[in-house]
């Protein structure tokens, strides 16, 4: 019986890790540094575990030349990826060097979407509220966003709210949270939406300040009730999470604002609402965001994870010193799961150019043909 059993165990390991493997991870990259006839405006790379391997998928159709969409929210469903909302700005080369420099030009509310298996783009109703540094997460099918900034410039957030469902292509408006809030984290756990964190202020309150207790609360929505509630001290750092996502039923995060990766993963113990460090988890993702603290001298340009079963993938690109400008991506994969295993990490990729991340990464599971 105890033979079965392992070979029971040992099944259910393998049809997990064949399950991974169907999995694609998508990102949103724009270029970081300037090159002779190069379009630095986004593009969609799609990383492949089963390979480890990188393609460059498409652009982001609607961007001029040099025009590049930032702080939007990319989330996936069925076989479409969506891009929504964000920052518009142009880069731009000054000085008559070749510094890149930035232009802010407005805040969007356009929604698109691409097909990963026919490669097409379809425009999709705008957002009633044009916003970028939004929370964003996927529910039952649809599509809720929260919070944000509705102008550049303006270190005020919004409390408004919305959801899309796909099937109607048709954007409804919710009630607005109890605080105003950007920067904040979208995650679906327990069946409630929650909005956690971010630069967040009362809504009942007219003076400006650092509001250290909102920004360690969050907004739950529950769809069935169609109201929102306050839970206080779900993050507790005044500094805004960076992304919170859901594993089995268990809250996971890596960083915050100022820091994507702090050199371990935590997870939220919902019942005292404290988030607690993963034994284990400590990995070779360099801690720093500048060349001088690592070794070998490498600059960290961006750090991104995504759940995929009981997994988190965190991919992380690296400035290579030297006179080429190049970059090298790294991927490193940790199991939630009890006695997962820990770490496993893909061999590095190098490539040319560097990149700059421009959303957090999503991933989506390829069906049968």
């Amino acid at each position: 019986m105890g033979s079965v059993s392992t070979l029971s165990r040992h099944h259910c390991r393998r049809s997990q890790e064949e399950d991974s493997q169907r999995y694609r991870v998508y990102a949103s990259f724009c270029g970081r540094n300037h090159a002779p006839n190069v379009n630095m405006s986004n593009w969609i790379s799609c990383f492949n575990p089963s390979s480890n391997s990188w393609h460059r998928l498409a652009s982001i159709p609607g961007l001029l030349e040099n025009h590049v969409l930032k702080r939007f929210a990319m989330v996936g469903i069925g076989d479409w990826i969506y891009v929504i909302g964000g920052r518009h700005c142009l880069k731009y080369v000054g000085g008559g060097g070749s510094s890149v420099h930035e232009n802010e030009l407005g805040v969007l509310g356009n929604v698109q979407k691409y097909n990963v298996v026919t490669d097409t783009w379809r425009k999709c109703k705008p957002l009633k509220t044009p916003r970028f540094n939004f929370a964003c997460t996927v529910a039952d099918g649809k599509i809720y966003v929260a919070g944000g900034q509705t102008a550049v410039g303006s270190a005020e957030g919004t409390s408004s709210t919305e959801v899309y469902d796909p099937a109607l292509d048709e954007w409804k408006s919710l009630p607005d949270m109890n605080t105003t809030r950007y920067k904040c984290a979208g995650v679906t756990w327990q069946g409630k939406i929650h909005v956690v964190g971010g630069f967040a202020k009362s809504g009942n309150s007219d003076t400006l300040g650092p509001y250290i207790m909102e920004r360690s609360s969050a907004d739950v929505y529950d769809p069935k009730l169609d109201k929102w509630d306050v839970v206080t001290r779900m993050w507790e750092l005044d500094v805004p999470p960076y992304q919170i996502v859901n594993v089995d039923g268990n809250l996971f995060s890596s960083g915050d604002c100022l820091n994507a990766w702090k050199g371990h993963i935590e997870a939220y113990d919902g019942r005292l609402k404290i988030w607690n460090v993963v034994d284990g988890s400590m990995s070779p993702i360099s801690t720093s965001d500048t060349a001088e603290s690592n070794w070998p001298p490498m600059e960290r340009m961006y750090c991104t994870m995504a759940p995929i079963g009981t997994k988190l993938y965190f991919l992380a690109g690296y400035r290579l010193p030297g006179e080429r400008s190049r970059c090298r991506n790294e991927v490193h994969v940790f199991n939630t799961a009890a006695n997962g295993g820990g770490w496993t990490c893909f061999e590095p990729i190098e490539e040319e150019g560097e990149k700059e991340l421009c959303s957090h990464c999503c991933a989506l599971k390829m069906m049968d043909s």
